[in-house]
């Protein structure tokens, strides 16, 4: 008889985790209770601003689901962005496009952010024991991360208000072909697999492919053209941001509950 090592018994004896996609807030219940990581993506473009704003130096991000909370944030002198349908919120001095927290004026500042759909997916997660931030912007690293954690993972797609969307699904497809090919993850939802094919079939040429998906038309006929090439284009950044104390922050800063300065 063949002897088993000790590395081969070591994977043998590792729990099989489960990655699943959640195609939409409005089906969130349904998983919620069977997972213990929540990432939420929302690609165009509240999780990759947020992606973008703590690889910039944006100490935390205060995810709030109302405009009404946002403006009771700023009104204690929080700097505070918002964004409704595309657009920023009148009153705020910017909403949601990356390109605002690229500004080194923002460094080291906590910024209190409401958004469409993003920031109401991050309050419904909030609950679950570890939340975290996908986009396409910080892919590997999130893939990365969620290997590196315990539990079983739910990758929920922010939609377009509480609808189906063809940029968080190709996200959450992606995330989900990494960790079931290298990381030996299980799925047994057939929106995992369907998530996962849409990604196989569109890998290589997603901006093309998302030309005609219906938030990509109502960013473009805002002329936010820019930050639709900006947020699907991988891995510009390398962060996982993640919820802690009601406000998100760079994982690396959390060790054994405590957060950390990374700026020293």
């Amino acid at each position: 008889m063949a002897e088993v090592s000790l590395s081969d018994k070591r994977k043998e004896e590792r729990p099989v985790r489960r990655v699943e996609v959640c195609f939409s807030p409005r089906q969130f219940d349904l998983y919620k209770d069977e997972f213990h990581t929540c990432v939420v993506i929302d690609v165009l473009r509240a999780t990759s601003a947020i992606c973008t704003g703590l690889a910039n130096g944006v100490d935390r991000i205060i995810p709030v689901p109302t405009v009404e909370e946002a403006r009771v944030l700023k009104a204690e002198g929080c700097i505070a962005a918002a964004e409704r349908n595309g657009q920023i919120v009148e009153g705020f001095d910017f909403g949601n496009s990356p390109r605002a927290y690229m500004s080194g004026e923002l460094k080291g500042k906590t910024v209190a952010l409401t958004t469409t759909n993003g920031t109401k997916a991050i309050d419904m997660a909030k609950e679950m024991p570890q939340v975290a931030i996908g986009s396409i912007n910080n892919l590997d690293a999130i893939c990365t991360w969620l290997m590196q954690q315990p539990g079983d993972v739910l990758l929920l797609c922010s939609g377009w208000k509480d609808k189906f969307n063809l940029e968080d699904t190709i996200c959450a497809g992606a995330i989900a072909d990494n960790l079931i090919d290298i990381a030996r993850y299980k799925s047994e939802e057939d929106s995992t697999i369907a998530a996962k094919h849409l990604f196989l079939g569109v890998r290589g040429n997603i901006f093309s492919f998302l030309k005609a998906s219906s938030h990509r038309r109502r960013l473009r006929n805002l002329n936010l053209g820019e930050d639709i090439k900006y947020c699907l284009t991988p891995n510009t950044v390398n962060v996982v941001p993640v919820l802690h104390d009601g406000a998100l922050i760079d994982a690396r800063r959390i060790k054994e509950g405590v957060v950390k300065d990374l700026s020293h």
